[in-house]
């Protein structure tokens, strides 16, 4: 099946770049750019693409609030969105994660991060660069005491479920999880499946974001 893929950044270098990166791959197509947050939600509304890669800083509507704006729209839902930034800010990274990002990638990664972040998306999962979960986690350990608020229905998960959610907080893929907990990589996806089911998430991101604000990570 081929992957859809929009691209939004203010800058028509990026814009190029992302543009041969995916038009090299048999699997993807590209389905058109924006320069800015404004004309990024109108494209997404116009060509509905699987995935759209977008830049946090953007003139007339920034990156996280055309997020907001393609969230919120349910006739959007196929679309999923992965934002790229320069910069690895904390508040950034949390911001798009409950905005409802797939994803969140810096732009100088390595652009085979960046098509395996596009194949995540469109599969339903989702990618955080490494700097940029290691950077938060940082953050949460050296930074000041934070209210911990965990979610309502953290009590429904099972020990095991609730372990594989604090991985999810860290960083950790399926695989990385399966090794962690010596498990096969099926019985870690059907773990994980299963927290996000129990707590109404919408995707592997906010479980991400609920692991974090519950205290897991």
């Amino acid at each position: 099946m081929t992957i859809a893929v929009a691209v939004a950044d203010d800058q028509s270098l990026i814009r190029m770049g992302l543009r041969v990166l995916v038009e090299a791959e048999d699997d993807l197509e590209f389905a058109g750019e924006a320069e800015n947050g404004h004309a990024a939600v109108q494209l997404v509304r116009r060509r509905r693409p699987d995935v759209i890669l977008m830049d946090i800083r953007m003139p007339l509507l920034d990156g996280i609030e055309a997020l907001r704006q393609i969230s919120a729209d349910e006739s959007l839902g196929g679309t999923r969105v992965v934002m790229l930034t320069t910069f690895e800010n904390d508040d950034y990274v949390l911001d798009a994660l409950r905005a409802g990002a797939a994803g969140f990638l810096v732009k100088d990664d390595d652009p085979t991060e960046m098509l395996r972040a596009i194949r995540l998306a469109a599969a339903g999962e989702s990618l955080l660069s490494p700097s940029v979960t290691q950077r938060v986690i940082a953050s949460v350990r050296e930074g000041p005491v934070r209210r911990v608020q965990p979610h309502p229905l953290l009590g429904e998960l099972t020990d095991r479920e609730r372990e594989v959610l604090g991985l999810i907080g860290e960083g950790l893929n399926n695989e990385e999880i399966a090794q962690r907990l010596v498990v096969s990589p099926a019985t870690a996806r059907t773990h994980v499946s299963r927290a996000m089911t129990k707590l109404g998430a919408r995707d592997r991101a906010q479980l991400v974001v609920i692991a974090y604000r519950s205290g897991l990570v």
